[in-house]
């Protein structure tokens, strides 16, 4: 079998909503990269903050020991979270250690315990925000978040918006950034794997595929909410790319005889089959697909 293409960045975000790191390797688990949206920022009443109405969060840039990215790696007790930000102080949140517990911490229709990041991180993050604020870590000893038994049953994510993995090509990007007078980067639709080589929007159509020996499933096409309007350098606000996406990616072009829902779609959310331990993805690897439907109005949406 040929592959159809090859990965060619993967994206963490280990804080909701915050910036992405981009990495040469990531260990997979069952909900997800290891580290990714592992970390949440809350108001005093423990909601989630994202960047739909805290659009700044996209400034706070965050990054990992580079061995946090090997398989099997631990932290140590001089193993840090490290969070910057313009016109703040760097923040190092420890990956080891005690923690409180904060109760009450709720993401969309979610809510749980969740792990509290301490007084100085609060500080930071209500500083920067103007806002009271703290900075939770999922428990996942106590704690699960299920995904959409709708579309896909006993898999579990962590604070993402909903689903472990999320997949853009190129080509997709490409095809858009013909019809826009400003291109926009890849950022803007935070993908955890972004891939080169296939067809615009093929991705719409892959309901399994293999990266490098790991088989993936296509659970549902992503709709957008108004992030990829941000700009991701300087946390403000525009109109596109969503007005050219609703031209070409609305749920009446994609899928006239299905339930319109005001919709558009980009990139196709994924889960992890094998779960098996020491997988890791590579930039490099190949995409296999293995089962896809004909048409965008065929895939769950």
């Amino acid at each position: 079998m040929e592959p159809i293409a090859q990965v060619a960045s993967i994206f963490i975000y280990p804080i909701k909503s915050c910036r992405g790191i981009s990495v040469s390797q990531a260990p997979l688990t069952p909900t997800g990269f290891r580290w990714d949206r592992e970390w949440l920022v809350v108001n005093q009443k423990g909601r989630a903050y994202t960047q739909r109405v805290e659009p700044k969060l996209a400034l706070v840039e965050v990054n990992l020991p580079h061995e946090a990215f090997f398989d099997d790696w631990e932290p140590t007790d001089s193993s840090y979270l490290e969070i910057k930000a313009p016109k703040m102080g760097v923040l190092k949140v420890p990956l080891e250690g005690a923690h409180e517990v904060a109760e009450d911490v709720s993401v969309w229709e979610w809510s749980g315990s969740a792990l509290d990041e301490g007084a100085e991180a609060a500080k930071w993050f209500s500083d920067f925000l103007g806002k009271s604020s703290r900075l939770v870590r999922f428990n996942a000893a106590s704690e699960s978040r299920a995904v959409d038994p709708d579309f896909a049953r006993g898999y579990n994510t962590m604070f993402s918006d909903g689903y472990p993995f999320m997949l853009i090509s190129q080509g997709s990007l490409g095809a858009l950034n013909k019809l826009l007078e400003e291109p926009v980067p890849i950022n803007r639709f935070r993908p955890n794997i972004f891939v080169d080589g296939c067809q615009p929007f093929s991705e719409d159509l892959w309901k399994e595929i293999r990266i490098n020996k790991f088989t993936f499933e296509g659970v549902k096409l992503c709709s957008r909410c108004k992030v990829p309007t941000i700009n991701q350098d300087t946390g403000i606000a525009g109109s596109q790319p969503t007005e050219t996406l609703k031209k070409i990616r609305s749920d009446n072009i994609l899928r006239p005889n299905k339930k319109q829902q005001g919709k558009v779609y980009f990139g196709q959310n994924l889960i992890w089959k094998d779960k098996l331990n020491g997988s890791i993805v590579h930039v490099g690897d190949p995409v296999f697909v293995l089962k896809q439907v004909s048409t965008a109005a065929e895939a769950a949406a």
